[in-house]
């Protein structure tokens, strides 16, 4: 394992540390770096296997996980599905979707035009009856949009989200009652209203019938997405099966993916990038973007220009590092925002002073060049923007086709498993049949998904 290396910046981005604490980390002696002819400096993998983060690399099974293969046919639907990065990684991973609903229209034509056969159901997830689906379906999910929660201190739980997207989530589940199910959603649901969110969702989940596994942040970085993308995922198994099965969280990718990886032919791709369109900056923009160096950002920019530039947030705390950004070759991408020329969140071509295209877009979620968005330049960018990556919706999704493998081994019917054979699942069906969602208003596209 000697040969294998990593460099300074992606060991910082592997870990989720500052560039300068891992400075600080080999001053002080902890790590020793090796410096390249061009001045760059690198580990070797087994000098820093004391990490975690890249133990886990040494010892992955990642390349056994990449050959897991359904037993039977497992189907499965999906809610606020976007424009298809989880559907199309749980297809790859084996899945097959009878139902996927959106409420954006030019996300529900793009999942038309790439998968036909897809019963793509366009409109307001409130307005959707599945009791016809009880029993016919083995996996839900859903990237439900985090709306905030309401909490009067009655510990309501069900009752309680009304008026969320994860009500409706949490409706589809009671109503369908699928062996398993799964949320996603940004990490920063961990830390909503001190915690007393996901508590909140936790306690739904446990009255529906379902055990959880403890939820867990997965970083794209180590499931060969060239993004540094963090997503939180919930999963959770019906009770009556639950105790005879153990889910297993996906082993990490063997290596850190870059931009290099998502640009031109190799291991992630066969081919360069494909041309694309993409948008413009403004001549005042692009002169100013001219100035940051790759992998540089405002703080490079002579002084008179960044404040001009930066106006007001030039004097306000923080890093601010998405401000004026361009992005490095050799290193994964910042995570992809709906707009790569916005302001706040630049996300410049590491070589060429523009934005990133679309399907320079779509390669760090990595999407295949063969899949296509539908709508203008905005609504493409929006799609890819909030998909969940590819490849990490594909690892997530051999971790539950194993699972689901092990699940057909069990011998049991569906009556068996009436969820309504718990006194407190009783209770909250008496109730929850006069139900009458509080808030329903028009949502977009899954900010999630």
């Amino acid at each position: 394992m000697q040969g294998r290396t990593i460099s300074i910046n992606n060991f910082a981005d592997l870990l989720g540390v500052s560039r300068a604490t891992v400075e600080a980390w080999i001053t002080s002696g902890k790590y020793h770096a090796h410096t390249q002819s061009d001045g760059r400096r690198y580990f070797y993998l087994d000098d820093v296997k004391a990490a975690p983060e890249v133990a886990a690399m040494l010892s992955s099974t990642w390349n056994d996980e990449k050959i897991v293969s359904p037993v039977n046919n497992f189907s499965s639907a999906e809610l606020f599905a976007g424009g298809g990065g989880l559907a199309l990684g749980m297809e790859k991973a084996g899945f097959h979707h009878v139902l996927l609903n959106e409420f954006d229209h030019s996300a529900c034509e793009t999942l038309r035009l790439n998968r036909p056969e897809w019963n793509v159901i366009e409109g307001d997830v409130h307005d959707i009856d599945f009791t016809p689906y009880r029993g016919k379906i083995d996996f839900l999910s859903g990237g439900f949009p985090c709306q905030a929660f309401s909490y009067a201190g009655k510990r309501l739980g069900f009752e309680e989200t009304r008026g969320t997207l994860f009500f409706e989530l949490a409706r589809a589940v009671k109503e369908i009652q699928p062996k398993v199910f799964m949320g996603e959603n940004v990490r920063g649901l961990f830390e909503h209203d001190n915690g007393r969110t996901l508590q909140t969702i936790k306690d739904v989940i446990i009255e529906l019938g379902y055990t959880l596994i403890e939820p867990r942040v997965l970083r794209a970085i180590q499931y060969d997405v060239p993004q540094k993308r963090e997503r939180l995922i919930l999963i959770a198994i019906r009770n009556d099966i639950a105790p005879h099965v153990e889910f297993k969280w996906p082993d990490v990718c063997t290596s850190v993916r870059t931009l290099r990886d998502a640009f031109f032919a190799g291991e992630l791709f066969d081919t360069d990038v494909p041309e694309s369109e993409g948008q413009k900056y403004p001549d005042s923009k692009f002169k100013v973007m001219q100035l940051v160096p790759e992998g540089g950002d405002w703080r490079n920019l002579p002084e008179d220009v960044a404040r001009e530039y930066m106006k007001g947030s030039y004097n306000l705390g923080g890093g601010k590092t998405g401000m004026a950004r361009r992005l490095a070759m050799d290193e994964p991408s910042l995570t992809l925002t709906c707009a790569p020329a916005q302001k706040q969140t630049e996300r410049c071509h590491p070589l060429e002073t523009r934005p990133l295209t679309v399907r320079e877009y779509a390669r760090i979620q990595t999407f295949p060049d063969d899949w296509k968005f539908c709508g203008n330049l905005t609504a493409q960018y929006k799609q890819i923007g909030n998909a969940v990556p590819v490849n990490l919706a594909w690892a997530i999704g051999r971790s539950l086709i194993r699972l689901f493998n092990d699940i057909s081994k069990l011998d049991f019917t569906i009556e068996d498993s009436d969820l309504s054979s718990t006194r407190h699942y009783l209770k909250l069906h008496g109730i929850f049949e006069g139900m009458v969602c509080e808030e329903k208003v028009a949502y977009g596209a899954s900010p999630h998904k």
